[in-house]
C-alpha cells in the first residue's frame, strides 16, 4: 500500500536519507533556489504570528522556517518516525512546542485542528492518493478568508526517471499535480478565488542561466526567451510545475 510505504520511507532511506532529511534545505543540490521558494511563500502569505497549518512537512524543515518566522505552526506528516525527526530538528533549531507543535495524521482524513489562518502544502500534495480530500480538508481547517498555498511539481513529474526510481524502490506515491488539477478540487471544495505564480526554478532558469544568444536581437532563441516570460506575464502554464495561492 503506497501510504504505508509513506510511513516507511525514512527507515527505508537508511542513514544517508536521515541526514538529508534532517538538514534540510542545505543539504539539497538546489538549495539556493528552495530558499527563494520558501521566502516567497512567505511574501505570499498574510503576516506573522497567523496560525499556520504545514501539511506533510516530512523533517520539519520548512516548518522550522515559518516558525522562526513568527508563525504559529502546526506541522503534519504520516509517518511517525518523521515526526520523531521534526521534533528533533525543533530542538536543534531552539524553538518551543509553543512556536511549533508536530502531529502524525493523514491529510486526507485529518480531525478537527481548531481555526487556521493558512495552510502550506510544500511539495507534498503530490504524494496523495486522493488530492479532493486533502484539500477538502484543507478548507475545512481554514478560517472564512484564509489562504492555501500549494508549490507542486506539474505534468511529467510522475515519469521523471527520480520519480520512477523512487516508486519501484520504495513503493512511494509520485503523481502530476499540475495547478490546473489543484484549481478544480479547490474550487469544489469550495475555495472562492486562486492564483497560479510561477516557480522560482523556473524564474532562475530564464533570469539568471547563464547563456550564448546570437548576436542577432531576432534569433530563434531570443524569441523562444520573450515567448516564455510573456507566458508566465499574460497566460500561466497550467499544467506546469506553479504556486497556487487559493482562497476560501
Amino acid at each position: 500500500m503506497p501510504k504505508d510505504a509513506e510511513r516507511d520511507y525514512l527507515a527505508n532511506i537508511g542513514d544517508a536519507g536521515r541526514h538529508h532529511s534532517l538538514y534540510k534545505p542545505f543539504s539539497n543540490a538546489e538549495c539556493g533556489v528552495d530558499l527563494a521558494s520558501i521566502g516567497i511563500i512567505m511574501a505570499l502569505l498574510p503576516p506573522p504570528p497567523a496560525r499556520l497549518l504545514d501539511l506533510g512537512c516530512g523533517g520539519g524543515w520548512t516548518s522550522i522556517f515559518f516558525a522562526m518566522r513568527g508563525y504559529q505552526v502546526v506541522g503534519q506528516d504520516i509517518a511517525p518516525d518523521m515526526i520523531d525527526l521534526a521534533v528533533e530538528n525543533r530542538e536543534r533549531n531552539r524553538l518551543s512546542p509553543d512556536q511549533v507543535t508536530f502531529i502524525c495524521g493523514d491529510y486526507e482524513s485529518m480531525g478537527p485542528l481548531g481555526e487556521f489562518d493558512c495552510a502550506v502544502f510544500f511539495d507534498s500534495l503530490h504524494h496523495s492518493e486522493d488530492e479532493a480530500s486533502a484539500i477538502d480538508s484543507v478548507f475545512k481547517a481554514l478560517k472564512p478568508g484564509g489562504f492555501l498555498l500549494t508549490h507542486e511539481p506539474g505534468e511529467g513529474h510522475s515519469i521523471n526517471p527520480h520519480s520512477i526510481a523512487a516508486m519501484e524502490q520504495y513503493g512511494v506515491t509520485e503523481r502530476d499535480m499540475p495547478p490546473r488539477l489543484i484549481v478544480q478540487r479547490a474550487l469544489e471544495a469550495g475555495f472562492s478565488n486562486y492564483r497560479v505564480l510561477p516557480m522560482p526554478h523556473e524564474l532562475f532558469d530564464i533570469f539568471y542561466t547563464k547563456r550564448n544568444h546570437p548576436k542577432r536581437w531576432f534569433s530563434k532563441r531570443r524569441y523562444r526567451l520573450i515567448r516564455r516570460v510573456s507566458r508566465l506575464l499574460f497566460s500561466p502554464d497550467m499544467g506546469a510545475s506553479s504556486i497556487v495561492v487559493l482562497t476560501k
